[in-house]
């Protein structure tokens, strides 16, 4: 018969190793919950080129920003202001910029013509959408886009979305925009004040609403704001493949109060996205996505187009492929 102390002993030493090792577990999953041994979140360095100062891609872009310092802290982000949509488009794709918001029809203008990069460019979301808006002063006589003829009109920067969506809208009222009127290059920033001196008769924007210089404009100088959706169906008879990204949008009579007296202004829309290429990693694609989708409330508290975001159609970023780390966010959250 065995001897009972023996066989005490054993039992006992088994208990106490299995003791000591399940003890070391917790205190090790205690130890990396309280007091972290590294952040495994995507670091790096990357560039998100932005838009024309004091326009909407901007605001928007220093508040991602912040929203992705605090999300993602090893991830130094660096914002480069642009010209606009087809701007940063070209940066993005010709790997200038890892980042960016741009417009629908600009991507698929960039993609149309074969340019650098163009295969490689990757939607990571669909944000909101972008209003054409044509300012005039209060008292001209332009009534719609084919009274332009003749008259000096700001059209955005050689590499802004603006001045390619100005260009469509001009030609399907009939104008040509080198021809019928007077071309001026200039960005948001300078056309407020060229429209109060008189050195433009009316300006063209394409932005968020309400686009700060446009509302600070109204507030000062009395402007009226021209429809333009009437243009919608000779504006998708235009061969360009990027025409078929436009759609016909009601400007809120709350956009801008001081220009719009309460009443709505039949206009153009085309969709922002978040744009990235084939370069960015699969776990940033994801990581930077779900911030954007996160970080909605807290932007859109700020920038109001920001809003808009929504889940259910940040998905669909055409003419983009989806890129790989984006599918995996929305799989992830996917009810």
């Amino acid at each position: 018969m065995p001897q009972a102390p023996f066989r005490t002993f054993r039992i006992t030493r088994r208990r106490a190793l299995t003791g000591s090792v399940v003890g070391l577990v917790v205190f090790g999953l205690l130890l990396w919950w309280l007091l972290p041994l590294g952040d495994r979140s995507p670091g790096g360095k990357v560039t998100f080129s932005t838009g024309t100062r004091n326009g909407v891609y901007v605001r928007y872009g220093n508040l991602l920003d912040k929203a992705l310092a605090h999300d993602l802290p090893r991830l130094d982000v660096t914002l480069d202001e642009s010209q606009g949509s087809w701007d940063n488009v070209a940066r993005v794709a010709t790997g200038k910029a890892d980042f960016t918001i741009a417009a629908a029809d600009a991507v698929a203008k960039y993609q149309d013509e074969g340019l650098p990069g163009a295969d490689r460019l990757r939607g990571c979301a669909r944000l909101y959408d972008d209003y054409m808006q044509l300012i005039v002063p209060a008292t001209s006589g332009v009534e719609k886009v084919a009274d332009l003829r003749g008259k000096k009109v700001a059209v955005g920067g050689v590499r802004s979305g603006v001045r390619l969506i100005a260009e469509k809208v001009l030609a399907a009222a009939g104008l040509d925009i080198d021809k019928d009127v007077t071309p001026v290059g200039m960005g948001i920033n300078d056309m407020a004040d060229a429209l109060r001196s008189k050195e433009i008769d009316a300006f063209f924007w394409s932005g968020g609403l309400p686009t700060n210089n446009v509302k600070e404009l109204s507030e000062q100088y009395p402007i009226r704001l021209v429809e333009m959706g009437s243009l919608l169906d000779r504006l998708r008879k235009q061969s360009d493949a990027s025409a078929r990204y436009y759609r016909a949008a009601v400007m809120p009579a709350d956009a801008y109060p001081a220009a719009q007296h309460g009443k709505t202004v039949s206009t153009l829309a085309v969709a922002n996205l978040l744009v990235t290429t084939d370069r960015t990693s699969t776990e940033l694609t994801e990581a930077v996505t779900r911030t954007v989708i996160d970080s909605r409330d807290k932007i859109g508290a700020q920038v109001h187009a920001a809003q808009l975001v929504d889940l259910r159609t940040a998905v669909y970023t055409d003419p983009l492929p989806l890129h790989e780390g984006a599918r995996r966010y929305y799989r992830s959250v996917k009810p």
